[in-house]
C-alpha cells in the first residue's frame, strides 16, 4: 500500500516512522522545505520527534503533488484549524478510491465541525472514505515502538478495516469502531480535562484532586458526546477513558504542561508562542463551552477553564468555584445522565 502522511509534526512523523516498518512507499509532506531536507539527510525529526530513526521506506517532501501521486491511504496529522486548508490543498490530488484518514484531535473553531464533518464538506467525493485515528497514544511513545493500542472509527465498516489491516503492527493494536461521533469528541474533549489536570498540578494540588477532575471531566465528557449522538460506551474505551488517562498524566502531555504555565501565571497566548507545537486544548475549550451551550448540557469543569484562558479568571478561583457548586449526589446525576443517554434520539 502506497501511503502519504500530510503534517511533519511529531504525531505525523511517529505515523509515518511505524508505517514504514510495514509499507514499501511512505511518503510524509512537511510544509517547510529545509526541514524536508534535513529530516532526509539525517533521517530523524530533530525539531519534533528527536532520537527516532526514520525507516529508508520513508521519503520527506515539501511537494504536495509528490507525497500524494498514487496514495491509497492519506493520513492528516495536521493542527486541527489547518484541516480545512489543507483539504483544499490536496483535494485534487487524492483519487476517488483513496480512504483519507484524521488522526487530528479538535474542532474547528469558526463552525464547530468535528474533523471528519469538515473533511466530509471541504472535499464531499471523499465522504463514504473517511476514518478517525484516535487513542492513547504519545507519539514519543509510538515512535519508539513502544507497545500502544488505538481505535480506528467509521460510518463504513470496510473503510474502517482497510485502515485497521494498514496500522496494525506487533507493537501497535488497532480496534475498530463504528461511533466516529463519540470517537473523535473523546479524542478532542480530554485535552480541556488534561488543561485542569495541569492547573490542578500547578497549584500544587494532589492525586485526590486530579482523581476527580478526571472522574467528572469524564461525566460531562460524556454527558456532551450523548448529546451529540455518540454511544456512550465508546467513553469507556480508549478513545475515552483511555487517552483521558494518558493526557492528564503523562509528561508528554502538552495539554498537561500548559495547564501548568496557567496555573502559574501565564496567559494561552503567550504559552502558545512558547512552544513550537500546537496546544490544542486551548481552542478546544472555545468549541466545547459553545456546543455545551448549542446542546443545552452541563459543563463546569469546561465552564471554569475556559473562564480562566479567556476571561482571565484565577485558576485557584476557578477550583474554589467548581468545589462550592450546589449540592447533588452522584447517583442522582448518574441517573439524569442514564435518562439522557436511553432517550429515543440516542438508542
Amino acid at each position: 500500500m502506497k501511503i502519504a502522511v500530510i503534517g511533519a509534526g511529531s504525531w505525523g512523523t511517529a505515523m509515518a516512522v511505524m508505517l514504514g516498518q510495514k509499507h514499501d512507499s511512505v511518503a510524509l509532506w512537511a510544509r517547510n522545505e529545509a526541514l524536508a531536507e534535513q529530516m532526509n539527510d539525517n533521517r530523524c525529526n530533530e525539531r519534533y520527534l528527536p532520537g527516532v530513526s526514520i525507516p529508508p521506506g520513508v521519503m520527506t517532501t515539501s511537494q504536495l503533488p509528490a507525497a500524494l501521486l498514487g496514495a491509497e491511504l492519506v493520513v492528516l496529522a495536521t493542527p486541527s484549524q489547518a484541516v480545512r486548508e489543507t483539504v483544499n490543498r490536496i483535494s485534487s490530488y487524492v483519487s476517488d478510491t483513496a480512504i483519507i484518514v484524521t488522526a487530528t484531535k479538535g474542532f474547528e473553531l469558526s463552525s464547530g465541525l468535528r474533523m471528519s464533518e469538515v473533511i466530509a464538506e471541504a472535499a464531499p467525493r471523499l465522504k463514504n472514505r473517511i476514518a478517525v485515528l484516535s487513542g492513547p497514544n504519545h507519539a514519543e511513545e509510538v515512535g519508539r515502538a513502544q507497545p500502544s493500542a488505538t481505535v480506528v472509527a467509521s460510518n463504513h465498516p470496510p473503510v474502517a478495516e482497510q485502515v485497521q489491516d494498514a496500522f496494525m503492527l506487533p507493537y501497535f493494536r488497532v480496534y475498530t469502531n463504528p461511533d466516529m461521533i463519540g470517537v473523535e469528541l473523546g479524542g478532542a474533549l480530554k485535552n480541556i480535562i488534561a488543561l485542569g489536570a495541569g492547573i490542578a498540578e500547578g497549584l500544587e494540588f494532589g492525586d485526590n484532586t486530579k482523581a476527580a477532575l478526571m472522574t467528572r471531566g469524564l461525566a460531562e465528557i460524556a454527558r456532551l458526546g450523548v448529546a451529540m449522538g455518540a454511544d456512550p460506551l465508546t467513553f469507556a474505551g480508549l478513545s475515552g477513558i483511555g487517552d483521558l488517562m494518558v493526557t492528564c498524566t503523562s509528561r508528554h502531555s502538552r495539554n498537561r504542561r500548559a495547564g501548568i504555565l496557567l496555573a502559574q501565571g501565564q496567559a494561552a497566548d503567550q504559552i502558545a508562542l512558547g512552544t513550537n507545537m500546537v496546544v490544542e486544548g486551548i481552542r478546544t475549550t472555545a468549541a466545547a463551552y459553545g456546543l455545551a451551550e448549542k446542546y443545552r448540557v452541563e459543563m463546569p469543569i469546561t465552564e471554569q477553564i475556559y473562564q480562566v484562558i479567556y476571561a482571565e479568571k484565577s485558576p485557584r478561583e476557578a477550583v474554589l468555584d467548581l468545589m462550592t457548586r450546589g449540592r447533588t449526589q452522584e447517583a442522582e446525576e448518574v441517573v439524569n445522565d442514564q435518562a439522557i443517554w436511553k432517550s429515543p434520539g440516542n438508542k
